[in-house]
């Protein structure tokens, strides 16, 4: 697709593109600006045995309950506020997925790899800890030179395609945060074969530098495939300054049966969460 085209495409017509089998990354962090529409959308999707690669969220615990994930490659699992996923948890316990994890550094230098297309890189961080006993399948490399240092040659993290939520975008795919991080979303987005973005926003090209700064400019459209606009398309994580998480909703979510939440807030299409949650909020007045 030609990075001059337009790439808008509904949630709905994203997770067309996508199939079972793939590794899926997935850009925020925790439980913050997580592209929460596509994964309710995907959940809605007969998609399975995925290979799941994130700064884990609510969006591994709903993809994992929903029982979507095959193996899962992460740092950690957390609602922030919440320290660790309650469904991630429970789905572990039950072993319903294999698991790789890694040192937050290691996974960062893994998407790097990933999206300069090196096979591995080499790193300092795991050296001396328990990162290398679980995961006994990572190697070390030996510095070429004088020094001789030893490394953990930490492996590529190539996706088939990365879903990553970002505040604006344009039609052709160039991505924009307003909030105080970038997270990853730029190296998910690189390290993927195909990569979408849905945003609060859609606006025109002109407007992303109009009222902020170019190096907000995250996501380039060059490596983008499809563009949706999602409005609270991050719900119930956060998606500052658009909107903080949340915490009353992330708790009922927490504290949840999940065939129970899951027949309240997940049986419809994206409107109808939305809606449900609107009334749950409305009933707590």
């Amino acid at each position: 697709m030609s990075a001059q085209s337009d790439k808008t495409l509904s949630a709905e017509e994203v997770v067309s593109r996508l199939r079972s089998g793939m590794a899926i990354g997935i850009g925020g962090w925790g439980s913050r600006r997580k592209p929460m529409a596509l994964v309710r959308a995907l959940l809605r999707s007969e998609i399975t045995d995925l290979t799941v690669i994130a700064y884990g969220g609510p969006d591994v615990g709903l993809l994992a309950a929903a029982g979507k994930i095959r193996r899962l490659v992460t740092a950690f699992v957390t609602l922030d506020s919440i320290p660790l996923e309650p469904h991630y948890r429970a789905a572990r316990e039950n072993g319903a997925f294999e698991l790789t994890e890694i040192d937050e550094a290691m996974f960062m230098w893994g998407l790097h790899a990933a999206a300069n297309r090196l096979p591995f890189l080499p790193v300092r961080a795991g050296l001396g800890s328990d990162v290398m006993r679980v995961n006994p399948q990572l190697r070390t490399v030996t510095s070429p030179y004088d020094d001789g240092e030893e490394f953990v040659a930490v492996p590529a993290l190539r996706m088939d395609a990365a879903l990553v939520h970002l505040n604006r975008a344009d039609r052709f795919g160039d991505g924009q945060y307003l909030g105080p991080d970038p997270y990853f979303d730029d190296l998910f987005c690189e390290a993927a074969d195909t990569a979408y973005v849905s945003c609060e926003q859609l606006v025109d090209t002109a407007e992303l530098t109009k009222d902020a700064p170019p190096q907000s400019l995250l996501v380039k459209r060059h490596a983008v495939t499809g563009v949706s606009e999602t409005p609270n398309g991050a719900h119930f994580t956060s998606c500052a300054p658009d909107y903080g998480r949340d915490e009353a909703f992330q708790k009922l979510y927490a504290t949840t049966p999940w065939p129970e939440f899951a027949a309240r807030f997940l049986s419809g299409d994206e409107r109808a969460y939305q809606s449900a949650v609107q009334a749950w909020h409305e009933e707590q007045k």
